[in-house]
């Protein structure tokens, strides 16, 4: 390593840390310490990176997803895996120190079926904090991992669950949820007193009803964004992934998300901005009062959310510098606002899109009217639900001045329910209720293609692009002051690129599929790169070789210079595909059964039920060919400590249609199978 580079990143490890250059240099966020997924350390570099190695890895054994970050604090690495099961693990060894169970599967109920896991947690003055997916934030002792105190930050059976992380700042911790894809609920982020526990202040994202009386100000401000008994739909609005908190200000930034229904014309007949959907909200840290707001899509139809990474920095444009906050919503924009007080700057476009000719130079979307799917008209949006943007972590780079997202194109065809459209209803609890309908037969959207871009914000051009073969080909991304950018990808492989050209420089076989963003910190002058490979939803389409839930191992990877670590061999062999001749499928059955996989098994177990790697693969799974199994399973719970939900609604007859739906795609992929490779 130059003098000169060893320099500059001492020099900026001392301004993370701020407390001199004796100390190491923590991760202790979802965002780092800057918010940006940026590390100041650059004793890994372009130069060295070849020379970087395992030097441990723990096998995970807690079920459920690991599409989760790792945060470090004072030598020690914490995780939750599975159903926020908590562990904290000697930094630089990998020894397990201590496990807590916040025991999520006994306490969730219904909000279990939204089981993505834990996307992180926190560490601030000697605890950590992470929320379960029944709604509580829990804070433990960061030596002992015992219980220093638990909130019910949501009311129990409400439809609100909690996947993101939570956030600390000052003497607080703040937490948002989850929910409105699946319920009618309100959105808001409630801020505790890291200490005690007590809760300090909430902020609602969406207006109330009325008759109730508002909150605030600024909630009698939004409710006149809204038309009709918007209240009596819930509103949605949930900040269930990424905040900020932005030192200099005093501020936390709030991403909020969709609207409950998606579709406008049930939620808010009439249109209106429905503020604060798609929005960011700067509220003061101190009492979570107002103090600006930016809205990416007024009047959201589509589930646009903007709940995803937001960075802050400082960059020269035009030649001044300002400080701004940066973030790339579903929408497939690149957004760079002023965050003194929130006015647009700039936005560029990141990914094909075609609901918006472009914004206009108050930060307001140029609209395609057809994009709304007017008058039951049915329209193939880019992107898609899924976004040009999701959850993956984006990462920025203060030393290169260039983002790098992790970035989809798809597609997806909108469309009313079925009329009447003002007596529509939401299907029940833990059912999606877009509030749209079926798409024609004929329109069917080409598939989804990912890449990894490298954005240019005060250009707002891109940089460069790798492109995969697979819908979500990457994962989340670190950015280091050694000039480079490390990425998971879900074919199996950790890869360090050159920031500049995205060249590869370095690679790793993780054995698995990598969906979460790496970390990187120092222990003892040393710099180490963690990361979780693990399973999330959906991360098989287009891939050469599936990840199999029941064959690859779940890890945390560490990675430093000279690490002389080694995975055990690779199991790559799956189960094969079950099938008993005897079994007579009835294709009406099969039909109807797919519609109920669609509403409640697909996220976890795959389109088509080709899982990606985070729950079984049905179609090699023993379970479906009895229908007693399969009735334990998913009406009596009996995998309920595994994270699989029970659905006891669920008739003998939709449970029969599920077994001869799963048993058709089972028979489909045999015959797939069966033919001669070309």
């Amino acid at each position: 390593m130059s003098v000169k580079k060893g320099l500059f990143g001492l020099a900026l490890a001392c301004l993370v840390t701020l407390t001199g250059c004796a100390k190491d240099v923590d991760w202790p966020g979802y965002g780092g310490a800057d918010e940006n997924h940026f590390s100041p350390l650059d004793q890994i570099n372009q130069e060295n990176v070849g020379k970087l190695g395992l030097a441990w890895h723990y096998d995970i054994q807690t079920p459920g997803s690991a599409f989760t970050a790792p945060v470090e604090a004072d030598g020690v690495l914490y995780f939750a895996g599975g159903l926020s099961h908590v562990h904290a693990l000697d930094a630089k060894t990998g020894k397990l120190l201590w496990q807590y169970d916040p025991k999520v599967a006994e306490n969730a109920g219904f909000e279990l079926r939204e089981s993505w896991g834990s996307r992180g947690m926190a560490y601030a003055n000697g605890r950590v904090f992470v929320g379960t997916m029944d709604g509580r934030l829990i804070a433990l002792d960061a030596k002992t991992g015992a219980l220093a105190w638990s909130a019910q930050t949501t009311t129990k059976g409400d439809g609100r669950y909690i996947t993101g992380a939570p956030w600390v700042f000052k003497d607080k911790v703040i937490i948002g949820h989850g929910g409105a894809d699946y319920n009618p609920v309100r959105g808001y982020a409630t801020a505790y007193d890291q200490a005690t526990g007590k809760q300090a202040w909430r902020f609602y994202t969406v207006p109330g009803d009325p008759a109730k009386g508002f909150e605030n100000k600024t909630m009698e401000m939004a409710a006149k964004t809204w038309k009709g008994d918007r209240w009596k739909e819930g509103g949605g609005g949930t900040v269930w992934n990424a905040m900020a908190y932005d030192p200099k200000y005093n501020r936390i930034y709030l991403g909020t998300g969709n609207g409950a229904p998606w579709n406008q014309k049930i939620r808010s007949p009439g249109g209106g901005d429905n503020l604060f959907l798609c929005s960011v909200i700067a509220v003061d840290a101190d009492t979570g009062e107002y103090v600006w707001h930016y809205q990416f899509n007024p009047g959201e139809s589509w589930d646009y959310n903007a709940a995803m990474d937001m960075a802050l920095s400082e960059v020269k444009i035009d030649g001044k510098p300002r400080d701004v906050l940066m973030t790339a919503p579903k929408n497939g924009f690149f957004y760079v606002i002023d965050r003194s007080n929130g006015k647009f700057i700039s936005a560029g476009q990141i990914e094909y899109q075609n609901w918006a000719k472009g914004i206009d130079k108050n930060g307001r979307p140029i609209e395609i009217p057809e994009a709304r799917y007017p008058d039951g008209k049915p329209y193939m949006l880019f992107p898609s639900m899924i976004g040009a943007h999701g959850p993956e972590a984006m990462s920025y780079s203060p030393k290169s001045g260039l983002a790098y997202i992790p970035v989809r194109r798809t597609g997806g065809v909108y469309i009313d329910p079925p009329a009447p459209i003002e007596k529509w209803q939401w299907l029940g609890r833990g059912q999606p209720g877009s509030g749209t309908g079926a798409p024609p037969p004929n329109m069917v959207p080409p598939p989804t293609t990912s890449s990894l871009l490298a954005w240019d914000p005060v250009r707002q051009r891109e940089a460069w692009r790798i492109p995969f073969k697979s819908s979500n080909g990457g994962g989340g991304t670190l950015a280091t002051a050694g000039g480079l950018v490390f990425q998971g990808r879900t074919a199996g492989k950790l890869v360090a690129l050159a920031a500049e050209s995205g060249k590869e420089l370095w690679s790793f076989d993780s054995q698995y599929a990598i969906g979460a963003q790496p970390i990187s910190y120092s222990v003892g002058g040393k710099q180490y790169v963690s990361v979780v490979a693990g399973g999330r939803f959906l991360i098989s389409q287009g891939l050469e070789q599936v990840p199999d839930y029941r064959t690859q191992q779940w890890r945390v990877l560490t990675f430093a210079l000279d690490g002389t670590d080694r995975l055990p061999a690779k199991t790559t062999q799956p189960a094969p595909f079950q099938d008993d001749p005897a079994f007579r499928v009835d294709p009406a059955k099969a039909a109807a059964g797919n519609g109920t996989f669609m509403l409640r098994c697909v996220g976890c177990h795959g389109f088509q039920a080709i899982a990606g790697g985070a729950a079984p693969n049905l179609l090699r799974s023993p379970i479906p060919l009895d229908f007693g199994a399969l009735k334990s399973v998913l009406h009596d719970g009996v995998l309920l400590q595994n994270g699989m939900p029970k659905f006891e609604e669920l008739t003998d007859e939709q449970i029969a249609q599920i077994q001869h739906f799963i048993r058709q795609r089972a028979r489909e992929e045999i015959a797939a199978e069966a033919k001669p490779k070309r």
